[in-house]
């Protein structure tokens, strides 16, 4: 089965064909179709196989990850079981700032090998296309540094990279008393030199207590949008905190986590066209109720599905995992949970001219699945079912892929 997971006929609707065929060159896709159907031109090219009644899907991306970080923060998970809440944690010297100690202290080398091992690791899943962000930083010298890390990763490993700049992730030890002078210094300071150096193509931050206001979001992601950088935010994840209106009101690209939207944050984002992205690994770590993708889907808003990859609340690079939470949790179906991992990801992440489906003038970025359906896949869980990833027609080797 070929799942193509074009564009028409919404979140449900991944165009699958039986006995079909993907034809591809150069790293491009040339045709898709019925096999009986394939062009007499295609005849000269090279056969690369057959997938034998397995399921072929576009490659899979991660639109929301923290890649680059230091440390763990296991012994907060077994807090958080015991009852102690997430501010809580961060109050005692936990959560983002922990990491963010631990990332400074490691060197580019011990960060961008955990890098490299984990990217590997994600090939081996599916995933083909990874959005990673800063944020563990926070000052303009070690923001630089994490986005410089993934400049370099891009040309030492095959899955493709897109760059978030998240500054205001949280808000630094050094500025407790002084939020104005933080908020400055990423809008005057920082989003210029990372424009300048073309190290992100986004600019995120994270609205909510204990993080950053609406109004301080909206002045970072101005002052992005004046240097060229495409807004994102961390929208109501733990409370309403007006996230989605304000993504909504920016037209950010994407509005991710809405674990705690109100509707009319959900008719806001879905007049403005922005994707909303679910992360059910962080709900799950967190023991809370997910984002309410049914109603976001049924008022008409794309929603993707990605990991939140992070050593606080989602310390999990498993994408069909999350994939397979996205279903028994908010009752997405099987191929909504798979286009919201393929066209509605590259959408959040402004790349679906290029990825996310399979169809002519698209990269040739696809995945052989061990399974006769994509209900079957999602529904037998099992840690690794690819047979084979194709990043630009060319297949990951097991070197690559972290086997």
């Amino acid at each position: 089965m070929l799942a193509t997971c074009r564009a028409p006929d919404g979140q449900g609707q991944i165009h699958a064909q039986c006995d079909a065929a993907l034809v591809w060159k150069g790293g491009e896709i040339l045709w898709t179709g019925p096999d009986a159907a394939l062009p007499a031109e295609t005849s000269s090219l090279e056969t690369s196989g057959d997938a034998e009644n397995r399921l072929v899907i576009p490659g899979l991306i991660d639109c929301h990850t923290h890649l680059a970080f230091g440390g763990w923060r296991e012994d907060e998970f077994e807090q958080r079981i015991r009852g102690i809440s997430y501010q809580e944690i961060a109050a005692r010297g936990g959560g983002i700032l922990r990491t963010v100690s631990a990332t400074r202290s490691a060197s580019d080398e011990e960060l961008s090998a955990r890098c490299l091992k984990w990217l590997a690791e994600m090939a081996a899943l599916g995933v083909t296309t990874v959005e990673v962000k800063s944020g563990y930083g926070l000052t303009v010298e070690q923001e630089l540094r994490i986005l410089r890390i993934y400049a370099r990763l891009k040309q030492k490993q095959p899955v493709r990279i897109v760059s978030t700049l998240l500054a205001a992730h949280a808000l630094p030890q050094k500025f407790l008393g002084n939020r104005a002078g933080y908020i400055r210094q990423v809008a005057q300071n920082l989003i210029p030199e990372v424009a300048r150096q073309k190290l992100a193509q986004f600019c995120d931050a994270f609205v909510e207590d204990g993080a950053f206001t609406a109004d301080e979001a909206r002045t970072v992601l101005q002052a992005g949008m004046d240097c060229g950088l495409r807004p994102k935010l961390h929208a109501d994840q733990l409370s309403d905190s007006g996230g989605a209106a304000l993504a909504a009101e920016l037209g950010c690209i994407s509005a991710d986590h809405l674990d705690c939207v109100s509707e009319d944050g959900i008719r806001r984002l879905a007049r403005s066209g922005t994707v909303a992205v679910s992360l059910p690994l962080a709900s799950l770590y967190l023991g809370r109720p997910p984002a309410p993708a049914r109603s976001l889907i049924d008022h008409g808003v794309p929603v993707a599905v990605a990991t939140d990859f992070n050593p606080g609340t989602a310390p999990s690079f498993h994408l069909p995992l999350a994939m397979l939470l996205a279903c028994t949790l908010q009752k997405m179906t099987p191929c909504e949970a798979l286009k919201g991992a393929t066209l509605y990801a590259a959408r959040a992440i402004g790349e679906e001219e290029r990825c996310g489906s399979l169809e002519p003038g698209k990269r040739a970025d696809f995945v052989i699945i061990d399974a006769p359906s994509v209900n079957h896949w999602i529904y037998h869980f099992m840690a690794n079912r690819p047979v084979a990833t194709f990043i630009a027609g060319k297949r990951v080797e097991a070197a690559d892929r972290g086997e």
